[in-house]
């Protein structure tokens, strides 16, 4: 059943990481699995994420590492503690809509891959038509994608749009701060995670375009409180209180003041709901 929906997971999971998925059948197990990996390592050397049905209601998504990813785990374990916060917050979200367990007994508030035995499982029961398309998409949005980006902040995939001639005015004005707010704003973790822990509704309006727009009501962007390109000196990363969703008017608003944006609360007292 699942290999029928091959495209489909592709698509959600390629989006939801901004990686480069690589995906096969998987049949280990006593029913057939959907394996994901990061195309570019290769299978052998990439974290692995089965998405396997087990009992009659169920999924679960098991992370493992390929046989020879020992140089992409060692490259993980150098990652910053911003990314490591956000990997574990994304995992953490996973336990949100599943139960999830950690290899060697760690938990969720401070683990660590700590070599190729390292691995996640996360079990969501009570699936309603678990083969059918929306519940799919949902399994894939709670489950798989959180696990996969937590690896692809851990492994540093920047999925940063680069700017197309770099002409003199941009490198005048700092290209090193627009490339790192083009980063922060388009990561599709940061998104991910932002309207898992907030929602889509914008935090200064209330407007909330998947109402309003249905399936093309996927404009809610994610606004960093404390703009990183005026960091001076790396800080604790807290995704549940550093990031927030703006409708993009709002988000446009609180651009309007440079170098450092206005706060939703400063938005919010001009924002004027019969105008």
């Amino acid at each position: 059943m699942l290999a029928e929906k091959q495209a489909l997971i592709l698509k959600e999971v390629a989006e939801g990481t901004g990686a480069e998925i690589g995906l096969d059948s998987d049949r280990n197990g006593l029913q057939t699995g959907i394996r994901l990996w990061f195309a570019d390592l290769e299978r052998s050397r990439s974290p692995l994420v089965t998405l396997r049905p087990t009992g009659l209601h169920r999924f679960e998504a098991r992370l493992t590492f390929g046989n020879f990813a020992a140089a992409t785990i060692r490259q993980m374990q150098k990652a910053q503690e911003e990314e490591v916060q956000l990997a574990r917050a994304l995992v953490a979200a996973v336990a949100v809509n599943a139960r999830v367990t950690i290899t060697s007994g760690q938990i969720l508030s401070n683990w660590l891959v700590d070599g190729g035995a390292f691995s996640i499982i996360a079990e969501k029961k009570a699936i309603d038509g678990r083969f059918g398309e929306e519940a799919l998409v949902a399994t894939c949005r709670e489950l798989v994608i959180p696990i996969l980006a937590a690896m692809a902040e851990l492994y540093g995939y920047d999925p940063i749009e680069e700017l197309q001639p770099p002409d003199q005015e941009a490198l005048m004005e700092g290209a090193v701060r627009v490339q790192a707010v083009k980063r922060r704003e388009r990561n599709p973790r940061n998104r991910l995670l932002c309207l898992r822990l907030h929602g889509s509704v914008c935090v200064i309006c209330g407007f909330d375009p998947l109402v309003a727009y249905g399936d093309a009501g996927t404009i809610i962007e994610v606004h960093h409180l404390q703009p990183l390109s005026l960091t001076r000196e790396p800080r604790p990363y807290d995704p549940s209180t550093d990031l927030v969703p703006l409708c993009p008017n709002c988000h446009r608003a609180v651009h309007t003041r440079r170098p450092v944006p206005w706060t939703p609360d400063d938005i919010r007292s001009r924002f004027r709901s019969d105008a």
